[in-house]
């Protein structure tokens, strides 16, 4: 059963959708919730049932649960689920996805990559850290919220596309939270924040991202007699050698230097004695606060305008922005999660902006956010896995969080 107690009116789930109730709501067990959720397959866009696990316990907690599916916008469909218990504010919110990466050859895995097993003091499984095994412990933290009591509301906004395009996903939940008059105060976002040891890193913003496509047109020829063509490829090369010898910036506060690394050339040409038509090469830019993903763009055009006029080759340049830059300046937010962390880590906790992207680039428009899970050695690589002490410690932060950030909302 989904709950031990049979005698309570909520038992009534069962199968994989099993969360340990030993005696009271408070005593939901996280390791439990996160092997659940594990041994569900949902790579980006399936679910698999993994958001009716969720949904399950939150129902059962007393959530008002919203499934949201979007389609459309040339991405597949996804299905979201945003719940919420309480009314009043301050209202904390805790984001994730429940979506996971392919796991790759499975017969290079230990053991399955769904099957949940716990061993060795782990968790493994696709998913385990990133970030099923956050999710699992924040809603075990918000039952033991709910048992004690408290002024507020607590949500959750859980995706099932943030490993993939991001389309379908938080960007539009948050459109239909604000066109239902929903206000987030703070959100934590579960991202397995954590270097090498528990507690040891919050993500306190993220670089922006622009993904660009540059390609340059000449004419197609017989390399014996190379003034009846015209080669693109000498041009894409001059321009990418522009592009990523300079550079963009010498960093912002808490960011490294913004950095243009070039990910693909391709020219698709299989004749040892053709001058090629064209040539394509693929880029992405990494920036911080000193840029927007338009004032990116417009460097990039400007740096490739001024080769253009030298080369006299034409080009075409397409990008898209996938997120801007932000930086949490909350600090009292910043320092609640610290003070917890290092109450139960015993370490303080270094605010960083490193790595790629989440959506928290998204939910940072509508309030102050922060990333802090689980330790992200082992994510989207065979053998994932999670600490089970990890996953409890992690369960007790999250409480402690809550309980203080409700208890100062009482003071205010």
């Amino acid at each position: 059963m989904f709950f031990s107690d049979a005698g309570d009116p909520r038992c009534c789930l069962s199968g994989d959708m099993a969360v340990v109730y030993q005696r009271r709501m408070s005593d939901i067990d996280p390791v439990e919730l996160a092997r659940a959720l594990v041994k569900r397959p949902s790579i980006t866009p399936a679910d698999e049932g993994a958001l009716d696990i969720v949904e399950a316990a939150l129902s059962a907690l007393g959530f008002k649960c919203v499934r949201l599916p979007f389609e459309g916008d040339g991405a597949e469909p996804v299905d979201n689920l945003y719940a919420r218990y309480g009314s009043a504010a301050p209202h904390f919110c805790f984001a994730g996805h429940t979506d996971v990466v392919p796991p790759g050859p499975e017969d290079a895995w230990t053991t399955p990559p769904f099957a949940a097993e716990v061993r060795d003091g782990a968790l493994w499984g696709r998913g385990a850290a990133d970030m099923k095994g956050s999710i699992a412990a924040f809603i075990s933290a918000a039952a033991q919220m709910i048992g004690e009591g408290f002024g507020g509301s607590i949500s959750l906004l859980i995706t099932g596309d943030e490993e993939g395009v991001a389309i379908n996903g938080t960007r539009k939940m948050l459109g239909w939270l604000a066109g239902q008059g929903e206000k987030i105060d703070h959100c934590i976002v579960g991202e397995p924040s954590s270097s090498k040891a528990l507690g040891d890193m919050i993500k306190v913003g993220r670089r922006g991202s622009i993904n660009c496509v540059l390609t340059v047109k000449g004419r197609q020829g017989h390399v014996a007699y190379p003034e009846r063509a015209r080669n693109p490829i000498p041009a894409l090369l001059r321009k990418l050698l522009a592009l990523s010898e300079t550079p963009l910036d010498a960093g912002y506060d808490r960011f490294q230097p913004s950095n243009l690394e070039i990910t693909d050339i391709h020219v698709g040409n299989p004749a040892h004695n053709v001058i090629p038509a064209s040539a394509m090469a693929r880029f992405n830019v990494r920036f911080n606060p000193n840029w927007t993903g338009d004032a990116v763009d417009a460097w990039l055009r400007k740096k490739l305008d001024a080769v253009a006029t030298e080369t006299g080759a034409i080009y075409e340049l397409k990008t898209l922005c996938s997120g801007d830059a932000f930086l949490t300046t909350d600090e009292t937010f910043l320092k609640l999660i610290a003070d917890n962390v290092e109450k139960h880590a015993g370490r303080r906790p270094e605010f960083s902006t490193s790595g790629g992207t989440s959506d928290a680039r998204f939910i940072k428009d509508i309030a102050p956010v922060a990333e802090f899970g689980l330790v992200g050695a082992t994510i989207h690589q065979i053998d994932e896995h999670a600490d089970i002490a990890d996953i409890t410690m992690l369960r007790d932060i999250y409480a402690d969080i809550l309980s203080d950030y409700f208890r100062a909302g009482e003071s205010e």
